[in-house]
């Protein structure tokens, strides 16, 4: 019956081109992006201070990595692509698996728009009027030039090229843009440690002493969703792998390790050089950009500008990635348009998906950086909720299933993992908190849900008639993995 069953449905399937060191470069160029540049001056050191922001990024590494080992769970038990969306119909069903999906799809596509955005931020600040020609309009105090959208667009394009040619070529370069990323950061980290008048005793106070060194790590740590988002990239890719599924929880752990390590150099530099606290009284408008200038001299801002934009390349290419992968799964499995499933015949690519995301990319930066920013917020809490789902669906896969899960204490790792992503969910929601999003924010996030639940109604009905062993098929790829949930409860 299920022989006949996977006879009778065509399945597309993404080619496996993808090799171990190509997923760990998609990993730590996602989790690396313009904010590891420009977070120590606008948030760690003002808030928290050295100290307990660098506490604060280890406990936030050590949490998302517990995260990811219930990922590397669900990618042996399922290796598709779709990562959390997928997960969340194994363990809950077919809405939970339409929250995810939508919320993920918004979340990675917008990562891509506000990494774009951030190259205008560093060609103002290098190249200041090269491209702010042929001025538009301000929304919400940021110009829009003409200039500078043809610039964005270039780049955008540049990207969705190389993805419809093929993820080995776009893999490819995500490798060199991760390796100069990190080479880049060493580079900082080092000029500055040796500069003259860099010492420890910069470092002086450790943390915000009018908080106090809990609050001021915590006030970090509970960046986390958004700080290590990008490791879930992987699992986006599981069916593309060209490797043992085994060797991706190790991968995700090693980018959250290595994410960690870039974040801590760039502060570093920028707390060690000269004391702190007068580096931030004296107001510079990109705080790392006057340390590299401290550093290196007239060549400080040619210099960061390597690692700083293969941190946006890196991290425009593998959210493209992971958002294509999410879009062309769902439509894999008729939760949106089957149209966004068509793979490129010689490629193997899924060209539709990258199309709509390439045409997302380009309308985004007409709305300005600040908008971005609201929006882009919103999607840490897609990112917990996600987190959450995985874990969850984890947790139940060990307990129904665990003669096949070789971690171990992965139940109890699973429960923890369920935690964790509850507290990440609430320290972004609840208001006063550390991470709490803002209003303009809340207000993006509720025109998002409407959208999200107009397109669900419309799908409703053809999405209902839907068997759920076929829906099994088209998403896993084998009617015979086991689903989690039980038919007829509130998450059909």
């Amino acid at each position: 019956m299920q022989h006949e069953h996977q006879q009778t449905h065509h399945r597309h399937e993404l080619g496996k081109t993808v090799l171990p060191v190509q997923a760990w470069a998609l990993a730590v160029g996602a989790i690396i992006g313009w904010g590891c540049f420009i977070l120590p001056g606008t948030r760690f050191l003002p808030c928290s201070g050295p100290l307990a922001s660098l506490i604060g990024l280890a406990v936030g590494a050590v949490a998302l990595s517990i995260v990811a080992l219930c990922y590397g769970i669900m990618i042996k038990a399922y290796p598709v692509a779709g990562g959390a969306f997928a997960y969340a119909f194994v363990g809950l069903g077919r809405l939970a698996a339409v929250v995810c999906g939508w919320g993920l799809a918004l979340s990675y596509s917008c990562v891509i728009s506000l990494n774009a955005t951030a190259i205008l931020l560093l060609t103002r600040f290098l190249l200041p009027g090269a491209f702010e020609t042929g001025h538009l309009y301000t929304l919400a105090g940021w110009n829009v030039y003409a200039g500078e959208i043809v610039l964005i667009s270039l780049i955008i394009l540049f990207f969705a090229f190389m993805n419809y040619r093929g993820s080995n070529c776009a893999n490819t370069v995500q490798l060199w843009l991760s390796l100069s990323l990190a080479a880049g950061v060493v580079a900082l980290a080092v000029g500055s440690g040796i500069s003259e008048g860099a010492g420890t005793a910069n470092l002086v106070p450790l943390y915000n002493e009018q908080s106090g060194l809990f609050v001021s790590i915590i006030t970090v740590a509970a960046l986390s969703p958004f700080l290590y988002q990008g490791f879930d990239t992987i699992p986006q890719t599981a069916e593309e792998f060209n490797f043992s599924h085994d060797k991706s929880t190790m991968l995700m752990v090693v980018s959250i390790i290595c994410g960690c390590v870039l974040y801590s150099l760039v502060l570093l530099a920028v707390a060690v050089i000269r004391p702190y606290p007068e580096l931030l009284a004296a107001d510079y408008p990109w705080l790392t950009g006057a340390v590299a200038g401290m550093a290196f001299g007239k060549w400080g801002g040619a210099i960061l500008a390597v690692p700083v934009l293969a941190g946006i390349f890196s991290g425009m290419n593998g959210y493209f990635i992971a958002s294509t992968r999410i879009l062309f799964s769902m439509g894999r499995s008729k939760f949106i348009p089957a149209w966004f499933e068509r793979i490129h015949p010689e490629h193997k690519t899924p060209v539709n998906a990258i199309l709509f995301v390439l045409l997302f990319s380009l309308l985004a930066p007409w709305f300005g950086r600040p908008v971005l920013v609201w929006l882009t917020d919103t999607c840490a809490l897609s990112a917990a909720l996600s987190y959450f789902f995985t874990c969850y669906s984890a947790y139940k896969y060990c307990l129904q299933h665990a003669g096949r899960v070789t971690l171990p204490f992965a139940r109890q790792i699973a429960f923890l993992g369920c935690v964790i992503s509850v507290v990440s969910f609430f320290l972004l929601a609840v208001p006063g908190s550390p991470a709490a999003i803002s209003a303009e924010s809340w207000g993006l996030l509720l025109i998002w849900c409407v959208l999200g639940t107009l397109l669900y109604r419309r799908r409703a009905p053809e999405l209902s008639a839907i068997s759920t062993e076929r829906l099994q098929f088209m998403l896993l790829g084998d009617s015979a993995r086991p689903l989690l949930f039980t038919e007829g409860k509130i998450f059909r």
